[in-house]
């Protein structure tokens, strides 16, 4: 820009005036007096989500069934008012219906509020299972990718070698070695993801830190953690947050498989894993008892899968 542009910025030989609300070019912010507040671009940003919602009821549905899993884990009472522990002999094998939605067990358990409460443990196990693997893989990836050199080798390698293990595999073998136990399956289950993590954040990172701003505020003299902190990371994040929330129907798939197998809480514990374990054995006279948990599994991780597609692309392109 010139001189004579900066002195004099209502030169009328300078046809695009930034003090003009109708000229100014798109994606720059308005001013003061032109009536877009902070609170009118909210109220657009709602409307937008709305829409973007109501024209795909498949993300619609799928967001509705994982707020009503996740009020299940944390308000189960307000689903169902039985206890999931306490049997009642006299009303074994009962099919679906009015009184038990997903019918009841051997012991005349109500097999609904069993789903509910185990919705609780199952969750918890899978939330702990990202964190392990969103903070430890989130950290080698961006010390290899920020470092670089012999640092970003050295660690590399050590996930090429966790990737060369099917993930089921090592978490059998962690969980083996830890115990068992719900927490303990959730960090088997996180490490054995941590592999995942580390390449998308390493990814990330490197791409970031060839950016010009990266380097602009390099050759300003800015330190290695200001730009680290207000330029890599923020930049970098939103591919790990996507990946995080597709780990987490595959976590919920991994911590569900390793309770199946009994690596899980001890029984009566309702573990969705545990649940599916324990119908098994019924399959020819309560099919229920097998499929109605199993369901749960599938929606849940479906729900889960569909919302990160959507943040994943459609949500950027639409915006």
């Amino acid at each position: 820009m010139s001189q004579s542009l900066v002195d004099n910025p209502t030169d009328p030989d300078n046809p695009a005036d930034p003090t003009d609300p109708a000229e100014a070019a798109p994606g720059l912010a308005r001013p003061v007096g032109s009536g877009a507040g902070p609170g009118r671009w909210r109220r657009v940003d709602v409307r937008h989500g709305l829409r973007f919602l109501l024209r795909r009821p498949g993300l619609l549905l799928s967001a509705v069934v994982l707020v009503l899993v996740v009020l299940a884990s944390f308000r189960p009472d307000l689903f169902t008012s039985q206890d999931p522990l306490k049997g009642v002999p006299s009303q074994n094998f009962r099919s679906p219906s009015g009184t038990h939605w997903f019918g009841t067990d051997e012991l005349g358990r109500d097999v609904f509020s069993r789903v509910v409460h185990g919705a609780q443990l199952s969750l918890k196990a899978t939330l702990i299972a990202v964190l392990v693997a969103f903070v430890v893989g989130g950290l080698l990836g961006v010390v290899a990718g920020f470092v670089g050199r012999w640092v970003d080798d050295v660690l590399m390698r050590f996930v090429d070698v966790l990737l060369s293990i099917p993930a089921l595999f090592l978490s059998l073998a962690l969980v083996t070695a830890l115990g068992y136990g719900t927490v303990k399956v959730a960090v088997a289950v996180g490490i054995a993801s941590v592999a995942a993590f580390a390449r998308v954040a390493r990814a990330e990172v490197l791409r970031v830190r060839q950016a010009v701003f990266v380097e602009a505020s390099r050759s300003c003299g800015a330190r290695w953690y200001s730009v680290l902190g207000r330029h890599v990371l923020p930049n970098a994040a939103g591919p790990v947050i996507v990946l995080a929330t597709l780990d987490f129907g595959s976590s919920i798939l991994a911590v569900s498989a390793l309770s199946f197998l009994g690596y899980g809480a001890p029984p009566p514990a309702p573990e969705w894993g545990t649940l599916i374990s324990d119908g098994r054995n019924y399959l020819a006279n309560a099919w229920w008892l097998t499929a109605l948990p199993g369901l749960a599994i599938a929606a849940t991780v479906l729900a889960t899968n569909r919302i990160a597609r959507a943040l994943d692309g459609e949500w950027s392109r639409q915006r």
